[in-house]
């Protein structure tokens, strides 16, 4: 547990330290002298903004396409009646193997669909993950059949056992994928890289790596408010850092109990 949390807490105490102490090498357990100037700087940094709004977009798109498309997915394989069941798992799963690549797929989002610039570029090539699919497909197969057998005696259709029976049954798993969307594209920046040349809809991850492998207090220039403030750049960066992370992380708890739950239940039925 110290490997874990002590890297993280290291880089709270340096953010919230003065310039000085935060140069000074060695373990740092408390800030001997307090400064949150790191903190007001970022804070007037419009671009920390623009980054966070995209950022947002981003998760709430990505969330509404990933979990509806691997539900639908994963639903329509867990029925035994599907033809050909078996084969469609099967060429699902070998993509986890076998990939196109990264050139062949820059030039299908960039050049044959055109997506350059736009929040899609960024979404659709990682919208459904197999490891996701095979998860939910195993949790549907692990409810009982009698209940959609029942519900079909009833007069529903497909959707409406699927929108009525399953989904309130399925609240565990959908809280463990949900969590494992944000999650990865939260810290998702690559695609962004590929994809996204203006810079008006540069992810948090892009600005916090530009902020981080660049001059930070050129990056987080904030006029003449922000020279009168005592940082440096290893405060800037280690507050980047803490403001990158810090939403993410307050959402795992609040998921937690489903979290363990979808997982366990998920991966009993292959």
């Amino acid at each position: 547990s110290v490997t874990f949390i002590y890297p993280y807490w290291h880089v709270f105490v340096t953010s919230i330290s003065s310039p000085d102490v935060a140069q000074s090498s060695g373990f740092k357990l408390w800030p001997k002298v307090f400064s949150l100037d790191a903190y007001r700087q970022m804070f007037m940094t419009k671009t920390l903004w623009t980054g966070y709004k995209n950022t947002l977009i981003v998760v709430a798109m990505a969330w509404s396409v990933s979990i509806s498309l691997n539900i639908l997915g994963a639903y329509s394989l867990s029925r035994r009646t599907l033809p050909l069941r078996g084969l469609f798992t099967g060429i699902i799963i070998t993509t986890m193997f076998l990939q196109g690549g990264m050139i062949p797929t820059y030039l299908l989002v960039r050049k044959t669909l055109n997506m350059g610039n736009t929040y899609w570029a960024v979404i659709l090539p990682q919208c459904i993950s197999v490891s996701h699919l095979v998860i939910m497909r195993n949790y549907f197969m692990n409810l009982p059949q009698e209940l959609e057998e029942a519900s079909i005696i009833d007069g529903a259709n497909s959707f409406q056992v699927l929108i009525r029976v399953m989904l309130p049954l399925s609240g565990p798993m959908i809280a463990t994928i949900s969590l494992w969307i944000i999650v990865s594209n939260w810290n998702a920046y690559f695609n962004c890289l590929l994809y996204i040349t203006d810079s008006s809809k540069y992810v948090l991850q892009i600005i916090m790596r530009r902020i981080i492998q660049t001059d930070s207090k050129e990056m987080t220039s904030a006029g003449e408010a922000a020279d009168q403030l005592s940082t440096d750049t290893v405060t800037l960066r280690a507050a980047s850092i803490m403001l990158a992370t810090i939403p993410i992380i307050s959402v795992y708890p609040l998921l937690q109990k489903h979290f363990v739950k979808g997982v366990l239940v998920g991966s009993l039925k292959g």
